[in-house]
C-alpha cells in the first residue's frame, strides 16, 4: 500500500494512544485518504473485531468522498471484495471487523449503537451537538479532518484536552500529487484568504461570506407557487451550472440539476430532456450569450435572457439573500459556492461590495432567475416573502 508522511503520522498517533487524533490541512493534503487506509489497516490486524464509523455531512458528500476513496484504497490494493460491501447499509466487513459509512443527518445511526472508532470527514460542516452525540458513543479513538475555513467547536471543545493531537499537512505532504495538481492549486496563491486556508491549511477568517439565510434540506417540496430554472452557460473553462427554483410559502428550495464543464448548447438541451421538466417550465439563462439561448429555444424549452441591467451582480445577491433558502443535500456545488462566495477585500483587509469572480456559477444562474421573476420592476422590491417568518441560519463552512 502506498502511503504519505500524512498516513506514517496518524498511525504514530494511534499507537500512542491519543483519543482525538485532528488533521487539519490543506486542499489534497491526503489527510482523508490517509485516515481511511488507516482504518482499513486498523480493521484487519486487531485482535477482536471492530466496529468502526465515518461519518460525514449528507449520504451525497459520502458517494463523492469517503466511500469512493475507500473503495479505490481496496481496489489498488486488490482486495475489494464485492461480496463484503453492503451497498444498502454502506458497510464493509473485513477481518471480523465492520466499517460503517453514515451521514450527520441520520438521527437513527447519530444516536444508534457504541463504536470502537469514529472518523468524521469534513467537520467543520458538522454541528457540535451532533459530534457530541457521536463522541460520547465512542469508546476508543476519534479522527477529525477539515479544512480550516474558521474557528469553530473543533479548537474550543477538542483541541484543548489533554489527548488530543493536531496533525498539520499541506499539498506538499503528498508526494503522489502530479506536477499540474500542484501547479493549479499554486496558481492561487493571489487569492490570499483562499491560500491561507486550502494552500496552507491554516485558519481563515469567517468573514465576508455573502450568501446568508441558508440551510441543507433532503429533499425539494412536492408543492410550490411558482418553479423557475436557471443557466449560468460555461465550457471549457468554467462548468455550466443549471439550477432548479422553487417558491414555497414565501421561502426559495433550491436543486443542482447540472454542474459540468465541456456542455455545448444541444448537450444542455438533451440534459434537460431527461429531467422529466414540463417544457413550459419558464427558464431564464444568462443574456450575455443569445445564440446559446436560441439555439436551446429551437429545441422547445421556454427560455428567456436575465434582465441585467445596472449593478445586477448586488441586486441580485440582495434578493436571494432576503429569502430563506434551503439547498437540496445532494446540491454539493451549490453548497461548496454558497459557503466560500465573498466579498473582495480592499487593500486594508476590509470587505468591499465587489463580490470575487470565484464560486458563483450556480449562484449567478439563480440571480438571473430572481431578477427575471422576483423583482418588481421600478420599485426594486421581491414579491413573495413571508413577513415575521424567522429564516433558518447558514450552515456555514467550507467544502
Amino acid at each position: 500500500m502506498e502511503t504519505t508522511g500524512v498516513f506514517t503520522r496518524n498511525l504514530k498517533a494511534y499507537k500512542d494512544g491519543y483519543r482525538y487524533i485532528v488533521n487539519k490541512g490543506s486542499t489534497r493534503s491526503s489527510k482523508t485518504y490517509s485516515i481511511l487506509q488507516l482504518l482499513l489497516v486498523v480493521a484487519e490486524m486487531s485482535p477482536t473485531p471492530l466496529t468502526i464509523s465515518v461519518v460525514s455531512e449528507s449520504l451525497p458528500h459520502l458517494k463523492k468522498g469517503c466511500i469512493r476513496d475507500f473503495k479505490n484504497i481496496l481496489q489498488r490494493i486488490d482486495k475489494w471484495q464485492p461480496r463484503n460491501w453492503n451497498a444498502t447499509d454502506k458497510i464493509y466487513r473485513t477481518k471480523g471487523s465492520m466499517i460503517e459509512f453514515f451521514s450527520a443527518d441520520n438521527a437513527s445511526k447519530v444516536h444508534g449503537p457504541s463504536r470502537d472508532i469514529l472518523y468524521i470527514n469534513e467537520c467543520i460542516n458538522i454541528e457540535y451537538e451532533i459530534y457530541r452525540q457521536l463522541a460520547i458513543r465512542t469508546t476508543g479513538t476519534i479522527f477529525l479532518d477539515c479544512n480550516p475555513s474558521f474557528e469553530f467547536w473543533l479548537d474550543e471543545k477538542v483541541m484543548q484536552q489533554p489527548d488530543a493531537l493536531l496533525i498539520h499537512s499541506t499539498y506538499r505532504d503528498n508526494e503522489f500529487l502530479s506536477e499540474a495538481q500542484i501547479k493549479e492549486i499554486e496558481s492561487n496563491k493571489g487569492d490570499a484568504d483562499w491560500w491561507q486556508v486550502y494552500g496552507e491549511g491554516l485558519t481563515g477568517a469567517r468573514q465576508g461570506v455573502i450568501m446568508q439565510n441558508w440551510d441543507i434540506v433532503a429533499h425539494l417540496p412536492e408543492g410550490y407557487k411558482k418553479r423557475w430554472l436557471g443557466i449560468d452557460f460555461g465550457f471549457t473553462n468554467d462548468p455550466t451550472a443549471i439550477v432548479d427554483m422553487r417558491l414555497s410559502d414565501g421561502e426559495l428550495w433550491i436543486d443542482e440539476l447540472l454542474y459540468h464543464k465541456g456542455y455545448d448548447n444541444m448537450m444542455i438541451a438533451k440534459h434537460l430532456s431527461t429531467l422529466n421538466i414540463p417544457r413550459d417550465t419558464p427558464i431564464i439563462a444568462d443574456s450575455a450569450e443569445p445564440k446559446s439561448i436560441r439555439e436551446i429555444a429551437t429545441q422547445g424549452w421556454r427560455i428567456e435572457p436575465a434582465q441585467k441591467g445596472k449593478d445586477s451582480i448586488n441586486t441580485g445577491i440582495s434578493l436571494l439573500n432576503r429569502y430563506p433558502k434551503h439547498i437540496t443535500c445532494h446540491s454539493m456545488n451549490i453548497i461548496s459556492e454558497y459557503r466560500n462566495y465573498r466579498w473582495q477585500n480592499d487593500e486594508f483587509g476590509k470587505a468591499t461590495n465587489i463580490p470575487i469572480d470565484r464560486y458563483n456559477h450556480s449562484i449567478d444562474a439563480q440571480r438571473y432567475v430572481c431578477l427575471n421573476k422576483l423583482l418588481e420592476r421600478g420599485s426594486g422590491l421581491s414579491y413573495g416573502i413571508l413577513r415575521g417568518r424567522k429564516p433558518p441560519q447558514s450552515s456555514g463552512g467550507g467544502l
